[in-house]
């Protein structure tokens, strides 16, 4: 794929970290330094672990290779010479790069497991970043040998890559680049090989767009959901129960009960039925559905029993598809909708779980429907519907949909996966809703419809999934009886508006910056009397409040009323009562608000009704 202007100075300035880094660090090895979007990053093996401090001296160094006008030259190389090359370099990562290009003909992990036949590859493509002097040297060989490279290594920095770059440091300004973060990397993603240091970095066609970036990721940190549950006290991950594993605390449980009165009202309007289903089921269950085949990397082991083994469910399916076959269907009755939010397992790896990001007990909003070939456009439009509801109600405006297609590993035959495939589109299409593809990137058992959240900073979550599966119904023998009496393949649409609720509670904190809208917000309202003298006042207010099934607490400390106020706006609370001799002489409340200050005196009728409103039409402020 060609490189866009901005994506080559990227990847460039990969390389110019490099070059900075082995000024910096004689005893640096090099692992793969791409760019990325926004930026850039490499692997290196190091023997002094790097701090932010560190950032800043590699900075500086990039800063001073850019002035000095280093230009990047493309030399071919045979494999075999490269190989010596990077070994007499003390490279060794780049040298394991080499030896799989020589066995496999690729680098990709993914494309060596295949172990297809490949065409053998001669020579490979080396980028060097110098002084003009060397560069000048270099070009001017007839035929250029790894010796000749070797000479120079002190004043230029080799690298196996294929390219592009720029040709002089001079196309990139000094200031339209930052270092950001540095974190650990396996090397080639395998947690059986050494964790690396991974040097990342950002980069903007200039100043001005750098800076509204690092603006964004300044407010992306205040917004961090595991920073702000330190104030918000939500949830809980405790080493001596284990990683991945969230602990709702009771401000978490109220918004997370929330949100799920919520679906369950919704999708009972909609006409889907409620079940609930086990945790855990016999091991064949889960090879009829072929998740044991394409999924048991991500699923934990199996649990014996003297009789039966049983695995921990990695999805709802398959219960869902038990419902529906406890009894025979007729057309008539099709479509019928099962919702649950099922908890699911995954067994991700330690270094990858993050907060309620990536977890491994998984709260699923899910739901499957089982309908006629007929039906599918209907049944697409009526969940897209509902998912945009869903996501408008909860402040999402914006968003991307992706259309995810067959992958590498699939069950069913090609015919009947084209088949889902165009049912997708022309919902899609009929709705007028532009869309992406992501080739290869569908479910094993049928392609998917993928919609990404937009929060308030323009990140991307991922959000609403819509998956059609005429497979599952093939293996399991998915039926209903059809208008000449005889049995008939149902098809299965696999769906979820909102994710898991650990992920969606974790995106909804970033979003609203812990300032949650009224009706899901923990504690709706705290009172705070004056003093002593107006305690009983408040308690009656306080009793009023709770009997209209208001979320209220009610402090008195010795701080003063400033200091509870301001911990009140920590605590993101959506009102302050304030309660006084006046206000208790008059038989009124003062109210500030949330992010607006002071509202002045309410009657207390007229409280409740501003508070029920606003609670009723769940209103965003």
């Amino acid at each position: 794929m060609k490189q866009t202007k901005i994506e080559t100075k990227r990847h460039s300035l990969a390389h110019i970290m490099a070059l900075a880094l082995q000024r910096l660090y004689k005893d640096v090895k090099f692992g793969v330094g791409p760019d990325i979007e926004m930026g850039f990053y490499y692997d290196v093996e190091l023997a002094k672990k790097l701090n932010p401090d560190d950032l800043n001296k590699i900075e500086n160094e990039m800063r001073k290779i850019i002035n000095e006008n280093l230009c990047f030259i493309k030399v071919e190389l045979p494999l075999k010479e490269s190989l010596d090359l990077f070994r007499k370099l003390n490279q060794s990562y780049k040298v394991e790069l080499l030896k799989d290009i020589q066995k496999y003909g690729t680098t990709e992990t993914k494309e060596i497991k295949k172990q297809q036949k490949r065409p053998k590859i001669k020579t490979v493509t080396i980028y060097i970043l110098g002084d003009n002097e060397s560069v000048k040297r270099i070009k001017g060989m007839k035929k250029i040998s790894k010796n000749d490279l070797l000479k120079l290594k002190d004043k230029i920095f080799i690298d196996l890559c294929r390219g592009p770059h720029i040709k002089n440091t001079k196309e990139i300004s000094e200031d339209s680049f930052s270092l950001i973060n540095i974190s650990g990397a396996y090397w080639r993603g395998s947690e059986k090989n050494k964790m690396l240091q991974r040097i990342y970095g950002v980069a903007f066609a200039d100043k001005n767009e750098l800076n509204e970036y690092l603006s964004m990721i300044d407010e992306a940190k205040k917004r961090d959901h595991r920073k702000l549950n330190e104030v918000l006290d939500l949830y809980g991950i405790y080493d001596e129960i284990g990683s991945g594993l969230v602990l709702f605390h009771p401000n978490g449980a109220i918004i997370r009960k929330n949100i799920e009165d919520f679906w369950k009202e919704e999708h009972l309007k909609r006409g889907y039925q409620l079940v609930y289903t086990p945790h855990i089921a016999n091991i064949n269950l889960w090879k009829t559905s072929g998740h044991l085949s394409f999924y048991k990397e991500s699923m934990f082991p199996p649990m014996y029993d003297e009789n039966i083994t049983f695995q921990l469910k990695p999805m709802n399916c398959p219960f869902h598809i038990a419902i529906f076959k406890s009894k025979v269907h007729s057309y008539k009755e099709l479509p019928l909708r099962y919702g649950e939010i099922g908890t699911v397992y995954r067994e991700e790896k330690s270094g990858v779980v993050q907060g309620l990001f990536r977890v491994r007990s998984i709260s699923q909003d899910d739901a499957h429907i089982f309908c006629r070939s007929s039906q599918l456009k209907d049944e697409i439009v009526n969940i897209i519907e509902l998912a945009k509801f869903m996501m408008k109600t909860f402040g999402f405006q914006n968003y991307d949909v992706c259309l995810s297609t067959r992958p590498d590993k699939y069950i069913g035959s090609v015919k009947l996966w084209d088949k889902a495939t165009k049912a997708l589109k022309y919902a899609l299409e009929s709705m007028e809703m532009p869309y992406t593809i992501d080739k290869g990137a569908g479910a094993f058992y049928g392609p998917k419809i993928d919609i990404v959240l937009k929060d308030a900073l323009n990140r991307g979550w991922q959000g609403p999934t819509i998956q059609l599966d005429f497979n599952l119904p093939e293996k399991f023998d998915v039926t209903y009886v059809n208008e000449k009496g005889k049995k008939e393949k149902a098809v299965m649409i696999h769906r979820t508006v909102l994710g898991s609720m650990e992920r969606f509670l974790g995106c909804l904190i970033e979003h609203y910056a812990g300032a949650f809208p009224l009706w899901l917000a923990p504690t709706q309202l705290i009172i705070l009397p004056v003093g002593k003298q107006s305690l009983s006042y408040a308690q009656s207010i306080e009793a009023l409040l709770k009997s209209k099934s208001f979320r209220v607490e009610l402090e008195l400390n010795n701080e003063t009323l400033s200091k509870r106020i301001r911990d009140a706006e920590l605590k993101k609370i959506p009102y302050v009562v304030v309660i006084g001799e006046k206000e208790e002489a008059h038989n009124i409340i003062a109210v500030r608000e949330r992010g607006t200050g002071d509202l002045g005196a309410f009657s207390v009728q007229d409280f409740i009704e501003r508070l029920q409103n606003e609670i009723n039409n769940k209103t965003i402020k």
